[in-house]
């Protein structure tokens, strides 16, 4: 495996933009999959006061060298003022699905024709 890493990237938003920003993020090569899970309750603290909304949650697949380029992508796109955006290291999986991410995302390998997500 080269030396880059995978991440996975939580992100939240309206189930109503949740499909676009997963399908730009994953057209712009920054992610190599996005998983899109529906019915997600929120509750947080925003303006001095408790807030709930419905969300999906969007569970990304990255590389650590295009980590930053689809941070900045997730603030350009998203509809929200301050969007949730957390990438946590994947520290096992799979090394075939590990690589196939980390080709996807550079684009350098293009897919194998398995389906994978």
């Amino acid at each position: 495996m080269s030396g880059d890493r995978v991440y996975v990237v939580l992100v939240t938003a309206p189930p109503s933009e949740a499909e676009r920003l997963a399908r730009a993020l994953v057209e712009r090569r920054l992610a190599a999959c996005v998983n899109v899970v529906p019915g997600l309750r929120s509750v947080y603290w925003w303006e001095g006061r408790v807030e709930e909304a419905e969300e999906s949650l969007l569970i990304i697949k990255t590389s650590g060298s295009a980590l930053d380029s689809l941070l900045e992508a997730v603030k350009e796109l998203h509809p929200y003022e301050v969007p949730e955006a957390i990438a946590l290291p994947v520290e096992a999986g799979l090394g075939d699905y590990l690589e196939w991410v980390l080709s996807e995302v550079r684009g350098d390998g293009g897919s194998s024709g398995a389906k994978a997500g």
